[in-house]
């Protein structure tokens, strides 16, 4: 199998408590090579700096998620810059918009995404980007902040996309990636297919989000990196080409998004 990579876990979870060192066996046997390790909030942030050092095939995005943004303050950014400094990190995030669990207050969320974008700007990195049911709101912030010109090259990936390929295809014009889930392989996702059809070669990634949202034939279980083989196969099909090409093409695509090796880890 033509090595691959994660763009998108969170092997901090403490479902992984149990058995993390088996679960990231069994990635590594599946054939990945990598998995980019995201934090939702300081503690988690904290989490996935530690596991980077101890291991570089888990580079690590620290970040507040819209859940946690409530709790965003000028501490959380001085903090934060503290620990995407770390050797390791190569993104920030995830932050964005949800509106569809409301954890936090809408004004709060805008906030927090509003200040990590500038603060991903500040410090040349890419960032990843969390939307549910805020698709209009998510792509004109994200267009905003792209036309400001404040740097080159690809901004950053749109986690777990889950809308049409119209925005998809403005995202990319504007310099973002697009990640695809096991979302992808779920029977009613019909625009999210779409998208996955639409987005050129260059822009496209894969990830898991595990432990969430497993690929459908796995639906109520835990889910886990090893299962992106899955949604490697449905992309492929939907793509007309080769598992294998697949798998080399969003490898590539998340290594040079994250400033990645041939390995798949920071150098």
């Amino acid at each position: 199998m033509t090595p691959c990579l994660d763009a998108h876990a969170h092997l901090w979870d403490p479902r992984f408590d149990a058995d993390r060192d088996a679960v990231l066996l069994r990635a590594w046997e599946a054939g990945l090579s990598a998995l980019v390790n995201v934090g939702v909030d300081l503690p988690t942030s904290e989490l996935v700096v530690a596991a980077a050092a101890a291991d570089r095939r888990l580079p690590a995005v620290v970040g507040v998620h819209p859940h946690e943004a409530r709790a965003w303050c000028a501490e959380t950014s001085v903090r934060l810059r503290a620990l995407a400094a770390a050797p390791g990190v190569v993104g920030l995030g995830e932050t964005g918009l949800d509106f569809y669990y409301d954890r936090s207050p809408r004004d709060d969320q805008r906030r927090a995404f509003r200040a990590q974008l500038d603060l991903a700007d500040d410090l040349g990195l890419p960032v990843v980007v969390h939307s549910r049911d805020a698709e209009a709101e998510t792509v004109e912030t994200l267009l905003a902040w792209a036309e400001g010109g404040r740097r080159a090259g690809t901004l950053g990936m749109m986690h777990c996309y889950s809308y049409g390929p119209e925005s998809a295809l403005r995202l990319v014009a504007a310099g973002f990636t697009i990640s695809f889930s096991g979302t992808l392989t779920y029977p009613r996702n019909d625009a999210v297919r779409e998208a996955a059809r639409a987005v050129p070669d260059t822009a496209v990634l894969l990830e898991t989000d595990a432990p969430y949202l497993p690929p459908q034939g796995r639906r109520g279980r835990r889910n886990e990196p090893a299962y992106m083989l899955d949604t490697l196969t449905t992309l492929a099909g939907l793509r007309g080409v080769e598992p294998a090409a697949i798998a080399a093409l969003t490898a590539a695509n998340a290594a040079a998004l994250f400033r990645l090796d041939a390995v798949g880890a920071p150098p």
